[in-house]
């Protein structure tokens, strides 16, 4: 039997079944008899795995869920339900940055250096990745370079296990590909901001592109599914205009974009050493200010406090800048003038996230119609017409 974990409910609106290891990896990836399957994990001292004496660290919330749940789901039943082999879990040293490119050692649990590409990418079909840092970039070139399959569930907690981990994940893909089909060939995007008395619109040239959609399934081809899942995705051909920004210590500041990157930062209110310190990471590597993805929520989630999950709920939306090859981009982390800023970051507006930035329209050029697809944060009439 799979593992299964019985929970409080984290949502007043939608039920959710306990989470259950078995069934995410053979919905996720459908495995077959004989794959090998490995857990990977981020430390600051990554020899700390040997004998998982990290877990004495009570701050190390994803690696204890890595080691517990996953881990121990696997070797509790999953992997024999499944017919996988292995088990086994390695740690590399914390990137410290989003989607930055990783290390070439990592330790195993018994305290050996291994290489991570002829100890783990090269033997392993399968790799769960659960970090502090999303890695989902850089596996995913791993991925195709020696094609094994795998998940990033960076900052994956309690509230994500009940939840966004616990859903169907071949439901998930319908309700993305109903509004995928209702996006695609999309010519513009422009998303309408109000913030401290101001307005502004920031608009993304889409050039009718196929919209992409991050759903959870990843059966076929190597390739690394970002769970929890759930998004519509575009990579701008370009952008102009200007929106807000909330930083990781409160500061709002209005950027301002010109040819597809943020040009300028500028204060709206908080601490003026955090917009200069970004307008010269701006000014010193330009590239770090490129919009590389413009992403929709499509699921109906409880707001977990990390944007894993609460950039898939229905009704937010995420821009993102930095590197863009693994969504099809062609910014990769050679062009940034500092190896260190070649991440890619995403930023959320949500009524959780962001409540001090209001979002009164999000609009859709596409066919020759402009349709409305967010009001204040929740879908509109077009984009629940293509849910129904």
């Amino acid at each position: 039997m799979s593992t299964s974990f019985a929970t409080s409910q984290p949502s007043a609106t939608r039920e959710f079944p306990p989470f259950d290891l078995g069934r995410l990896l053979q919905t996720v990836f459908a495995p077959k008899a004989g794959e090998r399957i490995c857990v990977l994990i981020d430390l600051d001292d990554p020899r700390e795995i040997a004998g998982w004496q990290c877990l004495q660290n009570p701050d190390l919330s994803v690696q204890r869920i890595a080691h517990d749940v996953f881990q121990g789901g696997l070797r509790g039943g999953v992997m024999a339900e499944l017919g996988l082999v292995g088990g086994e879990a390695f740690a590399y040293e914390v990137t410290g940055g989003s989607n930055l490119d990783l290390p070439e050692k990592a330790y195993a649990e018994d305290g050996r250096e291994v290489d991570l590409v002829a100890d783990v990418y090269q033997k392993y079909d399968l790799i769960l990745c659960l970090s502090t840092y999303s890695a989902t970039a850089p596996l995913t070139v791993f991925a195709k370079r020696f094609g094994f399959r795998g998940a990033t569930l960076h900052g994956v907690n309690q509230i994500i296990l009940r939840s966004g981990l616990a859903v169907d994940y071949d439901e998930v893909s319908v309700v993305a590909e109903k509004l995928r089909t209702g996006m695609t060939g999309a010519d513009w995007v422009e998303i309408d901001y109000a913030v401290e008395g101001r307005a502004c619109t920031l608009r993304l040239e889409l050039a009718g592109q196929e919209a992409q959609k991050s759903h959870g399934l990843c059966r076929g081809g190597p390739d690394i599914a970002n769970l929890p899942a759930g998004e519509i995705y575009y990579v701008p051909a370009g952008a102009e205009g200007c929106f807000p920004m909330k930083y990781e210590d409160g500061t709002l500041g209005l950027m301002r974009v010109t040819g597809g990157r943020i040009v300028e930062a500028t204060l709206l209110r908080g601490n003026a050493a955090t917009i200069a310190a970004h307008n010269h990471k701006l000014t010193s590597d330009p590239v770090t200010g490129e919009l590389g993805e413009l992403g929709f929520g499509t699921q109906e989630l409880p707001v977990s406090g990390r944007d894993i999950q609460d950039e898939k709920i229905l009704g937010t939306m995420h821009v993102a800048t930095g590197r863009s090859d693994h969504l099809g981009g062609k910014l990769t982390p050679d062009r940034f003038a500092e190896k260190k800023n070649a991440t890619h970051d995403d930023i959320l507006f949500s009524p959780s996230k962001t409540p001090e930035i209001a979002v009164p329209q999000v609009r859709m050029h596409r066919a020759g119609r402009t349709e409305v697809l967010i009001e204040n944060y929740a879908p509109a009439s077009y984009m629940r017409g293509l849910l129904a």
